[in-house]
C-alpha cells in the first residue's frame, strides 16, 4: 500500500471541495481556486473534514496514480489556504532584477536586459538590500507553475561552478570547482 497514498487529507477551515462524477476536483480558498482531473480509476472521496484517495487495485500503474493524486490535491489544498513561496537570488557584479507588474527585468551580464513576463496567477516582487544580492520572491497558490516559473528564470542564467554567478534558489548549495590556477601548484 502506498504509505503517501492512504494518508487522508485534512481540509482546514475555509476551504471548499467540490468532486464531481467525472472525478474533476476543484478546490477553493483565502488564496484562490484551483481544480485536477483525476483518473477515472481513482477514486475521491470527501468525508468528515477530510479527503481520501482510494486505488481499486494493487496494479502498477494503480500504485503509482495512488500517490501522485493524493500529492496532488494534498498541494492544492496547501496552496489555496497558506500559499507557497520560491525565492531566487541573483549573484554576480551588475547582475541586478526589478520588476514593473508583471514584467520582470533582469540584468545578467548579457548585452541586453532580458524581459520575462510572470503569469497573472504569480505574483512577483524584485528587491535588493545595500550589500546584499538583488532577490526574486515569487508567490503562487499553485505549486506546479510557481516551480515551473522559478526553474525558467533560473535557467535564464545558471550558477556556475567557478565564480558561483548566476541565479540560483534561496539556500540552494552549489558544487564550487577550483580554478586552473589550483592544478599549477
Amino acid at each position: 500500500m502506498s504509505r503517501i497514498g492512504k494518508m487522508p487529507i485534512a481540509v482546514p477551515q475555509g476551504v471548499e471541495i467540490k468532486i464531481d462524477p467525472n472525478n474533476l476536483v476543484s478546490v477553493k480558498g483565502p488564496r484562490g481556486h484551483l481544480m485536477q482531473q483525476v483518473d477515472p480509476d481513482i477514486k475521491v472521496a470527501l468525508e468528515e473534514g477530510e479527503i481520501n484517495v482510494v486505488r481499486p487495485t494493487d496494479q502498477k500503474r494503480h500504485r503509482s496514480l495512488h500517490g501522485l493524486y493524493r500529492s496532488l490535491i494534498n498541494n492544492m489544498v496547501e496552496g489555496v489556504s497558506a500559499g507557497f513561496v520560491k525565492e531566487l537570488e541573483v549573484v554576480g557584479v551588475g547582475f541586478r532584477a526589478s520588476n514593473t507588474g508583471q514584467l520582470l527585468e533582469l540584468a545578467l551580464g548579457y548585452s541586453h536586459p532580458v524581459l520575462f513576463y510572470v503569469p497573472d496567477e504569480v505574483k512577483v516582487s524584485a528587491g535588493q538590500e545595500k550589500g546584499k544580492n538583488p532577490i526574486i520572491r515569487l508567490e503562487s497558490a499553485d505549486k506546479e507553475l510557481i516551480g515551473q516559473i522559478a526553474a525558467k528564470i533560473r535557467s535564464l542564467r545558471k550558477p556556475e561552478p567557478y565564480k558561483g554567478k548566476g541565479i540560483r534558489f534561496v539556500g540552494e548549495q552549489l558544487r564550487r570547482k577550483a580554478g586552473k590556477a589550483a592544478a599549477k601548484k
